[in-house]
């Protein structure tokens, strides 16, 4: 099993050295269209190769869909805790109150005893 996900990450990874080397061309990338750019005075433009483009693509939305789990996740794992912290304080309670709690049955004392020779 160890080798197969070294082999399938490794056909992964010959994949994207391909799709990398296949997009080398230079492309630019503004923060804002023209027009807008012109009257919010703020026209930043960044030439990069495409497949950079792509690849910051992918992890973005990797990062977005991680985030976007986590926040999704966190009634579920707080929710969690508050049982933990419920089931702690109850075993506390069953601690504090199980030697009150011990009530010898009158049949088992009996089995329990010793047996006396005859």
């Amino acid at each position: 099993m160890k080798y197969l996900r070294w082999l399938v990450l490794g056909v992964i990874g010959l994949f994207l050295i391909t799709v990398a080397l296949a997009n080398r061309d230079t492309v630019t990338l503004n923060a804002l269209p023209h027009d807008i750019g012109q009257v919010a005075r703020f026209n930043t433009s960044v030439e990069v190769p495409l497949f950079v483009v792509a690849f910051g693509g992918i992890l973005m939305g990797l990062l977005i869909g991680f985030v976007w789990e986590w926040l999704r996740g966190h009634r579920h794992r707080a929710e969690a805790s508050a049982r933990a912290r419920e089931v702690a304080r109850l075993q506390q309670v069953v601690a504090v109150n199980a030697p009150q709690a011990v009530q010898k049955d009158e049949v088992l004392a009996l089995l329990e005893s010793p047996r006396k020779a005859i």
